[in-house]
């Protein structure tokens, strides 16, 4: 073979590789460009619907990375690098990956479900995985919510999402509980009367659900009032103390003794 056909075969294999280099530039390019418009249409659609904007955004950033790992093994195929290698190795890792971080796959798998049903969004009061407190904010990995002592706690979505779910703020209006022990010999009936229109006073309590003051059991020490007063959750503590409070001064207003069963406690003889 001589030098001009050595000549001929280079310059034919640097002009092939010259263009498969910029079509695969091209391709890069273009592919990015469609890569990027897929995103932005996903998103904005999903923007639409109201959609919680983290789940759009770890959506668009999953959607994304598997476009463009399609986008690299199309163009090292073009080049004729057999990608079937690279495939099994990135399922492999997937594999290994998934395997090592199951528990925040877990985790993930159950935030993006929680985004889209929304059993609770930020400021809402919950109890969630067994801790009460305020939500402060939600993520695909754990929900943050700060506990009525004032800590920030992080409780793993997959715990939230196996576990009982309490939203005391979906509501208008959650309910106090309280218990009057009145001692012996205290009437009952004046008791409710007494207690119904302490109640009534207390500020924040709901006008459209009355509370309920009510006759609920006997004990040794004497008859039991149940004291229920109705409150939106940001005012539940308040009511709660307050509600105690009254009970406290209805007692000594009317000057009744103190619940004791001491006296009905009999001498043996010897």
């Amino acid at each position: 073979m001589d030098m001009q056909s050595i000549q001929n075969l280079l310059g034919t294999a640097v002009t092939d590789l010259a263009i498969k280099i910029a079509a695969a530039i091209a391709f890069w390019i273009i592919g990015r460009w469609l890569i990027g418009r897929v995103i932005s249409v996903m998103q904005a659609a999903m923007n639409r619907n109201n959609v919680d904007p983290t789940l759009t955004k770890y959506l668009g950033s999953i959607i994304a990375i598997a476009l463009n790992i399609t986008l690299v093994l199309g163009i090292l195929g073009y080049f004729g690098i057999q990608t079937t290698s690279f495939a099994a190795m990135l399922a492999g890792a997937g594999v290994a990956i998934g395997a090592a971080w199951s528990g925040m796959l877990g985790n993930f798998a159950a935030g993006a479900f929680m985004l889209v049903l929304r059993p609770y969004k930020v400021g809402d009061f919950v109890s969630i995985g067994g801790i009460v407190g305020t939500v402060h904010e939600l993520g695909l990995f754990g929900t943050a919510i700060v506990t009525p002592d004032n800590v920030l706690t992080i409780v793993g979505n997959g715990k939230v999402f196996g576990d009982t779910v309490q939203n005391f703020s979906t509501l208008p209006a959650r309910r106090v509980d309280r218990v009057a022990q009145l001692a012996n010999g205290v009437d009952p009936l004046d008791a409710i009367s007494r207690f119904k229109a302490a109640v009534a006073l207390i500020p924040n309590i709901s006008k459209e659900m009355p509370p309920d003051v009510n006759l609920l059991d006997f004990k040794l020490e004497g008859p039991q009032i149940a004291i229920r007063p109705y409150t939106h959750t940001d005012h539940y503590w308040q009511v709660y103390f307050d509600t105690n409070e009254a009970i406290v001064r209805v007692c000594k207003e009317a000057g009744w003794p103190a619940p004791s069963a001491l006296h009905l406690v009999k001498q043996i003889p010897a």
